[in-house]
């Protein structure tokens, strides 16, 4: 088996040196700002040891990250009655695309474009005032993280508020079909503030560490969920979890990721890994564009797809 730790360091050298960098987001103003050179990864092997290189301690916006995390959460909550108000198919569409929504009658295509994560939220709003839902899928991120100083980047939030006029557009088209029950305004905030969360790569691989071990946190044995919804957790971060560059993802990569606009990808090696990896450039689909290759080459080395014999 390759040193882990070696062939970390190895590959966030490689990226530091490479001039195909993608561009940031800039349609959320506060993320045109970040720095495109910057790259971290960090990860956390099924004994707990922490293999980390480049900026892995730098705090970014994890973005659509989160969505894995309030997906975690809403099943918790309602179980497979989830699954009546949202889909588990691949789009292969925009992550913010509307054309889906009015040819299924509302209903969104997956849990992890735009309008399905605006669907989940809304589950967890129920019943709940808008502060408290917040507080939960914070407390939760938290809690699976081990590290009480995550926060929100309120700055972002705020950015995405002032110019989500596509989301918003989304969720009303979504409350017109009955798919959303709260006031579409808490909704939505709620929404931009889990996005807004900021994590290092080193707090997101450690998220992330129940997903790579059947349900279960590996540090304390205890189950964060059952063994059976992490497996279906994972199933749709695989095929979904990239929006329309999913296939070339699984196609490359061969794990289970989620990915953010804030140029982070959490990816899973069942039973052996979690990974988080930053670079902000993004490519066409609005994925890491050095993520990716880092992810692919970290697979490649380490023997690590789901697909190897």
């Amino acid at each position: 088996m390759p040193d882990l730790a070696r062939v970390v360091s190895e590959i966030a050298e490689e990226m530091r040196q490479r001039p195909d960098r993608g561009k940031v987001a800039t349609y959320i103003p506060e993320l045109a700002h970040v720095d495109p050179g910057a790259f971290g990864l960090v990860v956390i092997d099924n004994e707990g040891n922490v293999a980390a290189g480049g900026d892995a301690d730098m705090p970014f916006s994890i973005q659509s990250i989160s969505k894995v995390f309030t997906l975690t959460l809403a099943l918790g909550k309602a179980g497979d009655r989830l699954w009546a108000r949202v889909g588990r198919e691949p789009s292969g569409s925009a992550f913010n695309s509307i054309v889906q929504l009015e040819h299924e009658r509302g209903i969104p295509r997956n849990p992890f474009i735009n309008a399905g994560a605006i669907a989940v939220t809304d589950l967890i709003l129920s019943g709940h005032q808008p502060r408290e839902a917040l507080g939960e899928i914070l407390r939760f991120m938290q809690f699976i993280a081990d590290d009480s100083t995550i926060t929100i980047d309120e700055g972002v939030a705020a950015s995405e508020k002032r110019t989500g006029f596509r989301n918003i557009a989304l969720a009303n088209y979504m409350k017109s079909f009955g798919v959303l029950d709260n006031p579409v305004d808490y909704t939505l905030g709620v929404y931009f503030h889990h996005c807004a969360i900021a994590m290092t790569c080193r707090q997101l691989a450690m998220a992330g560490r129940f997903l790579a071990h059947h349900g279960r946190n590996p540090a304390t044995g205890l189950p964060i969920v059952q063994p059976e919804r992490a497996r279906r957790i994972n199933a749709i971060m695989l095929t979904c979890g990239h929006y329309d560059g999913s296939g070339e993802f699984a196609y490359r990569v061969g794990l289970p990721g989620k990915s953010g606009v804030g140029g982070g990808i959490l990816a899973v090696a069942p039973g052996k890994a979690s990974i988080a990896v930053w670079s902000p450039g993004l490519d066409e689909s609005g994925n890491s564009h050095l993520g990716r290759i880092a992810l692919e080459a970290l697979t490649k080395r380490m023997g690590w797809s789901i697909f190897a014999a």
